[in-house]
């Protein structure tokens, strides 16, 4: 199954499983299609579980299980379809973003990775809607153009829940100076200068 595209292993493993099971692999599914738009090749189970955590995905224990075969199926599915799996894919962040690879908790470490994933994005869409050194059009409205290069809900979830004061909490961080994140314990660098004015700039005008 590793060459089967991971919508049709969903089709072939929902019509052999019980309904409970069947909305559980549609969860699944739709958490690793998240992951893909993210750009990240991040597939783990205790990766997956926490992300649908609330969203009908399974514990990571119970994909583990001998009854989580169709998880374990149907995730494989989604980390076989990159031509790399077999090779590391750790994500190209350049000397100013290396210390994302530092990060020793991996929970904090796959935020940061989406968060540099969202960055990039913003940052291509940006230069789309408003090169430099050219004209900004007004739009009246009638064009579905611009709609298309604005952040989806869950993008827009993502950030805004990157500048609560839960995120902030749940992993022991404070505000910096300049638009920086640093952490609560050592005052360590954790989002490099201007990040949170980056990050509400996209959402203002994304």
């Amino acid at each position: 199954m590793t060459e089967t595209s991971p919508e049709i292993v969903l089709k072939q493993l929902k019509s052999e499983v019980s309904e409970r099971v069947q909305h559980s692999l549609q969860a699944i599914y739709q958490i690793c299609i998240e992951q893909q738009q993210r750009g990240l090749n991040e597939f783990s189970y205790a990766t997956i579980a926490r992300l649908g955590k609330g969203r009908g995905v399974p514990a990571a224990q119970s994909i583990r299980n001998k009854t989580g075969e169709a998880y374990r199926t149907l995730i494989s599915s989604f980390a076989n379809q990159s031509p790399n799996s077999s090779k590391s894919n750790k994500p190209s962040y350049g000397k100013s973003y290396a210390w994302i690879d530092e990060l020793k908790d991996p929970v904090v470490k796959l935020q940061a990775r989406i968060l540099y994933s969202q960055k990039i994005t913003a940052e291509r869409a940006v230069n789309e809607i408003a090169p430099i050194n050219q004209v900004i059009e007004i739009f009246d409205g009638r064009s579905s153009d611009l709609l298309t290069k604005r952040l989806t809900g869950l993008e827009r979830e993502a950030l805004e829940y990157l500048l609560s004061d839960e995120f902030r909490r749940r992993n022991q961080l404070e505000v910096g100076q300049h638009g920086s994140i640093v952490s609560g314990n050592n005052n360590e660098p954790f989002l490099p200068v201007a990040t949170i004015d980056a990050i509400k700039k996209a959402l203002q005008y994304l």
